[in-house]
């Protein structure tokens, strides 16, 4: 076998990189070119020349370099976050971000990778962050007359389209109903109050219905269990922490359609209060309406409802301190006796950062971009899918 034979493109990138620290930068150049020509399919040999191109100052050949590689494979991710590093050092800051925000979407896992390229994937994910929120801004500024002049969910929109266009907001939320989907139905995290003109009088009867929660907290919180109790032998996922768990307490008066007779008798005045509002009517599934405790400290993590054929009526009771509410890229903080309607159904998440017990009031509506006889055919198929499976 002759010695061209045995030569092989990890043997000349070793010769060169040898060669480098001999202090020869010129020499390990001589050699990568020569590897490249012998081997232009490879592209480590072209991210090592890249490299050398780099220590010897020539960054627009490093670019070239690695756009070769790039060229040879797209997805190569050391050559991507290689390009990132040198487009920042020569002052291209947003291209560097461009090119860093590809790598990091194909990067390894962080505890997978040596320190010196951990630390390189956290300035990487500053730069992007810090570019995307730049970038954010800008845009805002620059159409600022324009969302001046619209309100409500167009807005929303156009405000949800800027934070992803400039990768604030990492993706579109979509619904994902865990048990029905109801097609063509757009996915709005909150909806508009203009929706539900009896808001003002749910909220006005705030202080009636804390009275009553206060006697119950007085009382030691009687009636209140884990929300989450799933059957053993249940996938319990994202929600293993708080299965079983008090942290995450509720007191039902409406459970599944079926009022809950103690709890309602403890509190008159919120089942008066709620009797009268639009809550949804379906026979065996709702209306569903609790008081829902999070403990301090304690996080509810993402997740999905059951159905878009209704919304979640959140009014907020008792605030201890900062807590906030997630609904697809949209986060909002509670404010006290202000209540809104969302779909469950959009991934959310909660959260409670107080030293005490977080409470707030939750009910189930009807979607209101359903008619009248949609909601007549959803409960029918909902009632016939339980029949078919024994449940009722």
């Amino acid at each position: 076998m002759s010695s061209d034979q045995q030569v092989t493109p990890q043997s000349l990138i070793s010769t060169a990189i040898a060669t480098l620290r001999r202090g020869d930068g010129e020499g390990a150049l001589e050699q990568l070119n020569e590897a490249a020509r012998r081997y232009p399919a490879d592209p480590n040999v072209k991210l090592n020349l890249a490299m050398v191109l780099r220590t010897q100052g020539d960054l627009p050949g490093a670019i070239r370099a690695l756009d070769a590689a790039l060229a040879v494979e797209p997805y190569f991710f050391m050559a991507l976050i290689s390009k990132g590093a040198v487009l920042e050092q020569m002052g291209r800051v947003r291209q560097a971000a461009q090119v860093y925000g590809n790598a990091l979407r194909i990067a390894p896992p962080l505890e997978q990778t040596p320190p010196a390229l951990q630390e390189q994937l956290r300035k990487a994910r500053t730069l992007v962050d810090s570019q995307s929120v730049q970038l954010r801004d800008h845009l805002r500024e620059r159409l600022g007359e324009l969302l001046a002049r619209n309100s409500g969910e167009a807005l929303g929109r156009v405000n949800e389209a800027v934070d992803l266009i400039a990768g604030v907001q990492p993706r579109v939320y979509h619904s994902e109903s865990i048990q029905l989907q109801v097609p063509r139905l757009p996915a709005i995290p909150f909806f508009e109050r203009e929706y539900f003109p009896w808001l003002p009088k749910l909220e006005a009867a705030t202080e009636v219905i804390r009275a009553e929660l206060a006697a119950l907290l007085e009382e030691g919180m009687p009636g209140f269990a884990p929300y989450i109790q799933y059957k053993p032998g249940t996938p319990e996922n994202q929600f293993a922490e708080l299965n079983h768990n008090e942290r995450w307490s509720s007191l039902w008066l409406w459970k599944d359609g079926v009022p809950q007779e103690e709890p309602m008798a403890r509190c008159p005045e919120t089942t008066a209060v709620l009797s009268e509002l639009p809550l949804a009517d379906q026979p065996g599934f709702a209306p569903t309406a609790l008081f829902s405790a999070l403990a301090p400290h304690t996080r509810i993590p993402p997740h999905t409802g059951s159905t878009n054929s209704r919304l979640l009526v959140h009014l907020p009771l008792v605030l201890p301190g900062p807590a906030g509410f997630r609904v697809g890229g949209e986060t909002r903080e509670w404010k006290l006796g202000e209540a809104w309607a969302f779909d469950d159904t959009i991934e959310h998440e909660a959260w409670n950062d107080a030293d005490e017990t977080r409470v707030i009031m939750i009910f189930d509506i009807w979607n209101p971009l359903l008619s009248a006889e949609e909601r007549d055919l959803v409960s029918a198929l909902l009632r016939e899918q339980s029949h078919w499976l024994g449940e009722d």
